[in-house]
């Protein structure tokens, strides 16, 4: 805002017209000085009268001298030049206003269309640092859910750091209300890396519930910073907010798609959309659980292959696979590995435990019936399968190294299960007493009397399910 001075002041016709008509009714000389001294109105030898001073907010910008009657002018100058100034503070405020919403809607044009979380922060950390002095800035969040801290944005030399509850930075995350500290030293918050600065000028970044973060300006050298200041950074950082929370869904929507995508890999779609609705209910950490497992083995695959190219024993398998696994995931089923020919599948876990015993003779049975049915005749004409099911309490969950784990299931029935497989033919469902007394009411049996399986001490119930092709 330009000065006020006496001599634009008077430039006014309406306020010079009424200046020289009061001039001349007074009968002794009058002039009207700025504050050099030079006469504006008036005639020079009234410097010898006394002197009457016009002031804005306690500055002089000029006088009236001459007689007594001088002070009347003198009064109504003061008057005019607060009006003036009132009017000239209004005006500002007004332009201040205004470019404050067009910074604001310039602002909120960039990030709006901006979902890169980086991007956001250092589209709103630029517009603080080109409108509020300040050496050092960051933009500062906190993830919702693990309250990690993170330093998304930042210039300057000196390091904003944040605790929760801790530190001026940590009060006024839980405060929610922007603070201004121009002498940090004197403020008996500041903690840590805090002392590093003279100034600070902080405002949360709120959303509805909780703030997520913090936009943060502060100098080594003292500074003061003004409420306007204090109002532009809190509109900067609600602006950040709503752009930070967009990003962040984003986010979280993309790495959902990616888990959702490496999952369906294993379990079928239906079961990675309960895992993902399921909010943690559903864990992948090793547990005991009683579910049933499922071997499928082709019966000598290797003679059946070996006048085949690799090329097209390949072409085969994952024909085979695709199917087989289609029929799993339809039965609710999870694919645990393939280990050359051979399928493991999991029913009960990681999610839907009831029925596992039902579930898991349901897709065996259709798994055999898919390949005899299968469009590939060599495929029909030449895999023929052998399955073996058993059920009870293992442990399920991701087993490995941090390098590398699979979704695995580890106990005795595991292996009860896959010395079924090895002992069933072609086209042969074996199963376990366990599988048998679950399910007996729902499919028909035939006893096969107790086996010695391979790695176990006691000899094994087993019965084949009799079904239809």
């Amino acid at each position: 805002m330009l000065p006020l001075n006496l001599k634009r002041l008077l430039s006014k016709k309406d306020t010079i017209a009424l200046i020289h008509q009061m001039v001349a009714i007074v009968p002794t000389p009058i002039a009207i000085c700025d504050a050099a001294g030079n006469v504006l109105v008036g005639e020079g030898s009234a410097a010898s009268g006394q002197n009457y001073p016009v002031t804005v907010e306690g500055t002089e910008i000029g006088c009236v001298k001459g007689h007594p009657q001088a002070q009347a002018i003198a009064n109504l100058l003061n008057y005019l030049a607060s009006k003036e100034l009132e009017k000239r503070t209004l005006a500002q405020e007004t332009l201040d206003r205004y470019k404050e919403i067009t910074l604001l809607y310039d602002l909120s044009d960039k990030i709006s269309a901006n979902l890169d979380l980086p991007k956001v922060a250092e589209l709103v950390l630029h517009e603080a640092q080109r409108l509020i002095p300040g050496s050092s800035g960051a933009v500062i969040l906190i993830h919702p859910e693990s309250q990690q801290v993170e330093t998304i944005a930042a210039f300057g030399s000196l390091h904003f750091a944040m605790q929760p509850y801790q530190g001026i930075l940590g009060k006024v995350l839980h405060t929610r209300n922007g603070e201004i500290i121009n002498d940090v030293a004197q403020d008996d918050r500041a903690d840590g890396g805090e002392t590093s600065f003279s100034s600070l000028i902080v405002a949360p970044l709120n959303r509805q519930d909780q703030a997520i973060g913090l936009l943060c300006l502060g100098s080594e050298t003292p500074i003061t910073y003004t409420a306007a200041d204090l109002k532009l950074v809190n509109a900067l950082a609600s602006q950040a907010a709503a752009a930070i929370e967009n990003a962040l869904l984003q986010e979280n929507k993309v790495q959902e798609a990616r888990i959702k995508s490496n999952l369906e890999r294993y379990v079928p779609t239906q079961l990675v959309q309960a895992i993902l609705d399921s909010q943690g209910e559903i864990s992948l950490a090793p547990v005991r659980k009683n579910i049933s497992i499922l071997f499928s083995d082709i019966r000598n695959f290797t003679s059946q292959c070996e006048e085949l190219p690799p090329e097209t024993i390949v072409n085969h398998l994952n024909e085979y696979f695709t199917h087989m696994v289609d029929v799993i995931f339809h039965h609710q089923g999870t694919v645990n590995k393939f280990v050359g020919d051979m399928i493991v599948a999991l029913f009960g876990a990681p999610s839907f435990p009831e029925n596992s015993e039902v579930r898991a003779i349901e897709a065996a049975i259709a798994m055999q019936r898919r390949i005899q049915t299968h469009p590939v005749t060599w495929i029909r004409e030449h895999f023929h399968t052998g399955i073996g099911i058993s059920s009870g309490s293992v442990i399920v969950g991701n087993i490995g190294s941090p390098q590398h784990m699979d979704y695995t299931a580890i106990g005795d029935q595991v292996n009860t299960a896959s010395r079924l497989q090895s002992l069933a033919k072609g086209g042969q469902i074996l199963v376990s007493r366990s599988i048998y007394e679950a399910t007996r009411d729902r499919f028909e049996f035939k006893e096969m009397g107790q086996l010695t399986v391979k790695g176990k001490r006691n000899a094994v119930d087993v019965m084949e399910v009799i079904y239809d092709i």
